[in-house]
């Protein structure tokens, strides 16, 4: 079930950023569908039908002109360049905008870490130096620590050195001289404490932008390491790996299903926008041909090399499905 309501928000906001904007510009739409292959029911409002078919693997939104020629006025190859551009980035965009809504809920619901101290572990350098719960931290090393994801950057960033942090207690400054150690279970330097979480809307929000950028930056050093060589075919997951990774996170509780879900919208986000054929990314890439070239690609040739895209993206998709099965060792 965890996993039905990942696909569906997630397909859902991809193809109705594509959808909307497609109709607020004037096209013609003949079909907008949830999933892929044999048609399992539909509903027809105007020109468009709306549909959801039998493989969890996607969607589409078929617009008047998109992959052939026609001199319809409502087809999407008679719009402006910046329109059609629009439209088709607009998948894209909606799943970030769905990724902050998931995890500023999330952040909601746990709470938001601020730079107060809830607790100094005895025994670890925190404690031992004299900082206590009710502390707000206010500077590392003398730079201004602004939230909870600076103070691990500063810890981090020591290389085990002494550090000085400067706290707020009673409406007074402190200083306390402290060297970061080593926890060996997630192989990073900590100094021991843990901050106070609070519910607050604003943070929350705050905070659902910095994950999705956060999550956008890893996108983007993954696919450096893949020209780098650095990355295995073990690294990367499908669909088979979606589901087991949405079915480990309900067993969490629903709050880590909308976080995995976030996470998951913005790799689907990020990938549609890679130049490969059959995404929207190299329909992006024709389009700034036109715009180079001062005419359209043919629209045949066009739709062609999007079919034998589309073709090897379903044929890598049944080999990284293949290995998720191995590697999860699903039977």
């Amino acid at each position: 079930m965890a996993t039905i309501f990942v696909f569906f928000i997630v397909v859902v906001f991809h193809e109705f950023g594509h959808f909307i904007i497609a109709k607020i510009s004037g096209i013609k739409v003949h079909e907008f569908a949830i999933g892929m292959g044999p048609r399992l029911f539909k509903i027809n409002k105007g020109d468009t039908d709306y549909s959801l078919r039998l493989l969890p693997i996607g969607g589409y939104v078929k617009m008047e002109g998109e992959d052939e020629h026609s001199d319809d006025e409502k087809s999407f190859s008679k719009k402006p360049i910046g329109v059609r551009m629009a439209v088709i980035a607009a998948g894209a965009i909606m799943n970030f905008v769905l990724a902050i809504i998931v995890f500023s809920i999330y952040a909601y619901n746990v709470g938001v870490p601020t730079t107060t101290i809830d607790e100094a572990t005895e025994r670890l350098p925190a404690y031992e130096s004299g900082l206590r719960s009710g502390d707000t931290i206010k500077s590392i090393n003398g730079s201004e620590v602004n939230s909870w994801d600076d103070i691990k950057n500063y810890i981090g960033t020591s290389n085990g050195e002494e550090i000085t942090v400067s706290v707020i207690r009673n409406g007074k400054e402190y200083n306390f001289i402290m060297k970061p150690i080593t926890n060996k279970e997630e192989n990073r330097l900590i100094i021991g404490i843990t901050p106070k979480l609070v519910k607050s809307l604003p943070l929350s929000i705050k905070s659902g932008f910095q994950n999705m950028i956060m999550i956008l930056g890893l996108m983007f050093q993954f696919i450096a390491m893949l020209f780098r060589g650095k990355v295995s075919s073990g690294d990367i997951s499908g669909p088979v790996g979606i589901v087991y990774l949405v079915g480990e996170a309900a067993k969490s509780g629903f709050q880590y299903v909308l976080y995995v879900a976030g996470f998951i919208s913005i790799n689907l986000g990020f990938f549609n926008l890679l130049p490969i054929p059959a995404l929207d990314g190299s329909r992006l890439v024709f389009l700034l041909l036109e715009l180079i070239r001062g005419k359209p690609v043919n629209p045949e040739r066009e739709g062609f090399i999007h079919f034998i895209g589309f073709v090897f993206l379903i044929l890598l998709m049944l080999v990284v499905a293949y290995k998720d099965l191995i590697k999860f060792n699903i039977f």
